[in-house]
């Protein structure tokens, strides 16, 4: 390997590339991601902070949830309703003053009812105040890597210091599916009666037959019209989010309409089954001259349906790689590249040992390479 510069090697197993798929939304800002892949379907001034409103109610619960994770508090703890809480405005779970809440109802009021009120009796109860709750949630975010969302409260309430990027959003709702499932059913929850009112939940989209079940809509006159959504079709999950909207209603049918087109437009495709060959690498000083690359598990990917065998894979590796070499050491990476598509990578591994060479063969390796470099390749190669 010391006799000569490493370098970069590709094998190219299809040389064609597919055309952008395009899609337009009147959302000021929106971010499509397909769960399973990570696949970022569609992007639109996604990390730019804008005013979340109620869908920072997101993170106020995700503060709960860890809460209930590590055992601070249970679904069964009461929380007592200040007077501030009591005297919130806008959405309200109509909580009365020094009465007390258990976390599971507290949990419904903020997301079917989208309460101020609970979020300021969760607030206080965790860290003192909500001035003290938004400085923790700011912390929290930036540890989350949600690095363009800053806090000022926990409801969303008009602030310039309340701010929330589409990207940040849709990270902050795939980690309330997948660390907390057994909390994030009551997203899907219709309706949640309090003080003998019942409100329905807010989200649109939740009965329309194309599998949203979650998350949290959000609306102020600076913010628009907003929402955080996800939707499982088959054994595809996809989460978004679009905000900007100028009315309920506009925000319902585009809603459903990046729903519909993040299914019908993408499909997933096998590109290599576990186990096989799907190439090969050079080997330096070894008992071999290459090695077989396979992948323990299936490769598949999402492509758009118009474009299902109309892309580019390549081998990549830092080679020749110097023996000896491992059965199943990963060794290469196969990258799949699209048009307007980051390019997806899936590590590939050695399909068996290769032992280095013995004393002479390292000399003759030596040796043959010392004159290529003298004499450049031969014409037999």
């Amino acid at each position: 390997m010391t006799a000569f510069k490493a370098v970069l090697c590709a094998i190219a197993f299809l040389a064609t590339t597919i055309s952008g798929w395009a899609f337009e939304t009147a959302a000021g800002s929106a971010y499509v991601l397909d769960v399973q892949s990570g696949l970022v379907l569609f992007s639109k001034d996604a990390s730019r902070p804008v005013p979340p409103a109620s869908m920072s109610k997101l993170m106020t619960l995700n503060m709960l949830f860890e809460a209930l994770k590590v055992g601070r508090v249970t679904m069964d703890t009461e929380f007592s309703v200040s007077q501030k809480a009591h005297q919130m405005g806008g959405s309200k779970m109509f909580l009365r003053q020094g009465e007390r809440v258990t976390v599971k109802n507290l949990i419904q009021g903020i997301i079917v009812q989208s309460g101020n009120d609970a979020c300021v009796v969760v607030a206080e109860a965790l860290e003192g105040s909500e001035a003290e709750f938004a400085r923790k949630m700011t912390i929290r975010a930036q540890k989350l890597g949600m690095t363009n969302s800053t806090f000022a409260n926990a409801t969303g309430w008009p602030d310039p210091n309340q701010r929330m990027s589409a990207q940040d959003l849709v990270l902050l709702a795939t980690r309330l599916q997948t660390e907390f499932p057994e909390y994030y059913r009551f997203f899907n929850q219709d309706s949640f009666t309090w003080a003998d009112i019942t409100q329905k939940n807010r989200n649109p989209l939740l009965n329309l037959g194309i599998g949203v079940d979650g998350l949290k809509t959000g609306h102020t006159q600076e913010a628009g019209y907003g929402l955080v959504g996800s939707a499982v079709q088959g054994d595809r999950r996809v989460t978004f989010m679009i905000t900007g909207m100028q009315s309920v209603a506009e925000r319902t049918s585009e809603g459903e309409r990046v729903v519909n087109w993040a299914f019908r437009n993408f499909v997933k495709k096998t590109l290599f089954n576990k186990d096989i060959v799907i190439g090969r690498a050079d080997v330096w000083m070894g008992r071999r001259n290459t090695i077989a690359l396979y992948s323990p598990t299936e490769i598949t990917a999402l492509l758009p349906y118009d474009a299902l065998d109309e892309f580019k894979t390549t081998i990549q590796y830092t080679g020749p790689i110097e023996a000896p070499i491992s059965k199943n050491e990963q060794i290469a990476t196969l990258v799949l590249e699209a048009e307007n598509m980051a390019p997806i990578k899936f590590p590939l591994y050695a399909k068996n040992d290769v032992r280095k060479a013995g004393l002479i063969g390292r000399i003759k390796t030596s040796a043959g390479k010392i004159k290529e470099d003298l004499l450049g390749p031969s014409d037999d190669r």
